[in-house]
């Protein structure tokens, strides 16, 4: 357990410098001339802009300025932002950003995964009845119909027929947040409904379930005690694509909705060329996707004590 541990932690840490690694080179491959604001173009000189420039370490080769970089990130300074707020430090701009990304992620999350398992349970109980079918349908529509279209379905339905706010606010975050928490929760509440009812109904018709009705076991504790507690392990390994879902929708559905988080700051220091916002918001995206799987790793050795977690010559 604890050499598996290591391993996947040096594993994660790799993964993260390379896509900090990627995004650092793609973003120096844009024009010098997004790093000075319209101001800025308008009155300085040539030769200005490229004293500029060189203060800034911006004409340097670039493989000196990547690893000047991974110094910075050594010592946890991840620069300045200069264009959402010029000269504030960027961490300092992300902290409240992040507050209500994680508040929004972790609810819908939380929800997702309870009624997901328990539309899946209900599917599995009246399975090929009207139940069933209806949530079948759900689950296809949400798969099958864009992310905008079903967004919009739900803003026009939530603002006019339950006359919730359309956009957020900080003056009443609890009913504004309802919205942007529904269409976040409403992909993962199909795919945790879809599995869910896939493994229960695989489960009840082994032969220890078959068992367990001869000898007279009520269908309920049949349900609940044995196929779902089964079902549920590998009902886990959804749960680091629901993070990761969770983490990728976010930037759609805070830009829909409004939102003042991580996803409206990204989409933002994307469009004004705030390269150190930019790189530091994917850092922390790519971060949360990678513990998202270590974790669901370690839930899986958890619930399932016959899973090895091991390295060498062993298997998992």
């Amino acid at each position: 357990m604890f050499k598996y541990t290591v391993k996947r932690l040096l594993q994660s840490l790799l993964t993260v410098l390379i896509v900090v690694t990627v995004v650092f080179l793609l973003m120096r491959l844009l024009p010098n001339d997004n790093y000075f604001t319209e101001d800025q173009q308008m009155k300085l000189n040539i030769e200005e802009r490229t004293e500029l420039l060189r203060q800034a370490g911006l004409l340097d080769p670039i493989p000196i300025q990547l690893f000047r970089y991974y110094g910075q990130l050594l010592r946890l300074d991840f620069g300045t932002s200069r264009r959402i707020q010029t000269g504030v430090a960027v961490m300092k701009i992300i902290e409240s950003k992040f507050t209500v990304s994680m508040r929004l992620g972790l609810t819908s999350m939380a929800i997702s995964l309870v009624i997901g398992v328990l539309l899946g349970v209900l599917q599995a109980r009246r399975k090929d009845r009207l139940p069933d079918h209806i949530v079948t349908a759900y689950t296809i529509f949400v798969n099958s119909v864009p992310h905008l279209v079903s967004y919009s379905l739900i803003l026009v339905f939530g603002a006019r027929v339950l006359q919730l706010p359309s956009m957020y606010s900080t003056r009443n975050v609890g009913k504004s947040i309802i919205l942007p928490i529904a269409c976040l929760a409403m992909g993962s509440i199909a795919h945790y409904a879809l599995w869910t009812r896939r493994y229960m109904v695989d489960e009840s018709t082994k032969d220890y379930i078959k068992l367990a009705r001869i000898k007279g076991m009520a269908q309920k504790d049949i349900m609940l005690k044995h196929v779902l507690k089964n079902a549920f392990v590998p009902l886990v390994q959804y749960i680091p694509a629901s993070i990761i879902m969770t983490v990728g929708g976010s930037l759609l559905v805070e830009r829909f909705f409004s939102v003042p988080g991580m996803g409206t700051l990204m989409t933002d220091a994307i469009n004004r060329y705030d390269t150190e916002v930019v790189q530091t918001c994917v850092m922390i995206y790519a971060a949360l996707g990678i513990i998202g799987v270590f974790l669901g790793d370690i839930a899986m050795m958890i619930v399932d004590p016959r899973i090895k977690l091991a390295g060498g010559g062993e298997t998992r």
